[in-house]
C-alpha cells in the first residue's frame, strides 16, 4: 500500500442548497441543507484512503462536537488519527452554497486549523515513513512550509494543492515536487489564464505540475517531458464540492503505485467525475472498487 501523509485542514462543511448563489445585497430561498464532514486536508485523506492508500492524518479539530464527528469520519474512512490534534474552541468550517448547475462559492473560517502554525511532536517521524506527503493552503504557511521541509530532508514526494490561493514563497516551492493547482490558481499564481502558460511559468518553481481544468480534464508538464491532457469523462454535476481533493487524494496512491503518469491522471479524473455525480465532499468520496469499475 501506498504510505501517504497529510499535513492539512478538517472543517465541517455547511452546505447550502439553491437554484442560483445569491448575488451581494440578495436574499435568495434554499431547498435544503447538510453538515458535512470536509476541509481540503481531510478530504484528500479521505479519497486516498478510499482509493487504497495507507493513510495518516496531522492536523488539528476543535474540542466542539463538530471535532468528535470529524475525528470519526477520518477513522470510519481508514484515516490514522493518531496525530490528529484536539484544540481548544471551535473546529474549522466552510459555509458553501451550491447551485444547480453543480457549481459552488466557499467561506472557510479557520477555527482550530488556525493553531497549527508548526509541526507537532512525532509529526516530522511520521512524514519520513511515508512515500507522498499531500500539502495544501487552508493551514497556516508556517506549517506548511514546516511540512515541506520534513519531506525534504527525508526524500518524500511532496505534492501541493496551492488552494485557497495565494502567493507563495520560493522557500515553499523549492521544497515541492508537484504543484496541483486548478485553472484559476494557476492563473492567480502566474498572473495568465492559459494553462499552458501557466505551466510553464510554474515549471520554473517546481518540477511538475498537473493543472486541473474542471470537464475539460487536466494538463500535465514537467521539466523533463512534453506536455499533455488528459480529458474528463463526461458527466453531469451534481456538486463539485469534493472533485479537487478526490482527484488529488486518488492521484497519489496511483503515483504512489509507480503507475505511468497518464494512467494516473485518467484514474485520479475517473474518481473526481464519481464524486460529482453525489452531494457533499467526504461523503461523495469514491471506493477503490468503484474508480476501476469505472476506468
Amino acid at each position: 500500500m501506498t504510505g501517504i501523509a497529510v499535513l492539512g485542514s478538517t472543517n465541517m462543511d455547511l452546505v447550502a442548497y439553491v437554484a442560483r448563489a445569491p448575488k451581494r445585497g440578495e436574499t435568495v430561498t434554499g431547498r435544503e441543507f447538510r453538515t458535512v464532514p470536509g476541509g481540503k486536508g481531510a478530504n484528500q485523506a479521505v479519497a486516498a484512503a478510499r482509493a487504497g492508500g495507507d493513510v495518516a492524518m496531522m492536523g488539528a479539530v476543535g474540542s466542539d462536537a463538530f471535532g468528535d464527528q470529524l475525528r470519526q469520519t477520518l477513522v470510519s474512512s481508514g484515516v490514522d488519527v493518531d496525530l490528529l490534534r484536539r484544540a481548544d474552541g471551535p473546529s474549522g468550517t466552510a459555509h458553501i452554497v451550491v447551485d444547480d448547475e453543480g457549481g459552488n462559492a466557499i467561506v472557510v473560517i479557520p477555527g482550530a486549523n488556525g493553531t497549527v502554525t508548526a509541526l507537532a511532536p512525532g509529526d516530522e517521524a511520521l512524514i519520513a515513513t511515508a512515500d507522498l506527503l499531500l500539502l495544501q493552503l487552508e493551514l497556516p504557511l508556517s506549517a506548511v512550509l514546516d511540512g515541506a521541509r520534513a519531506a525534504r530532508r527525508h526524500g518524500v514526494r511532496t505534492v501541493l494543492t496551492p488552494a485557497p490561493a495565494q502567493p507563495l514563497s520560493d522557500d515553499l516551492l523549492s521544497a515541492v515536487d508537484l504543484l496541483v493547482p486548478n485553472e484559476h490558481e494557476a492563473a492567480a499564481l502566474t498572473g495568465t489564464t492559459d494553462p499552458h502558460q501557466a505551466a510553464v511559468a510554474l515549471l520554473r518553481k517546481v518540477p511538475e505540475v498537473v493543472i486541473t481544468l474542471g470537464a475539460a480534464g487536466s494538463l500535465y508538464a514537467s521539466r523533463d517531458a512534453a506536455p499533455f491532457t488528459v480529458p474528463a469523462p463526461g458527466v453531469t454535476a451534481v456538486d463539485t464540492t469534493g472533485a479537487g481533493d478526490t482527484f488529488v487524494g486518488t492521484l497519489a496512491v496511483a503515483l504512489g503505485e509507480r503507475r505511468p503518469v497518464g494512467e494516473a491522471l485518467h484514474w485520479a479524473s475517473t474518481a473526481a467525475a464519481l464524486c460529482v455525480r453525489r452531494h457533499g465532499a467526504s461523503t461523495s468520496m469514491p471506493y477503490r472498487s468503484e474508480i476501476d469499475d469505472a476506468s
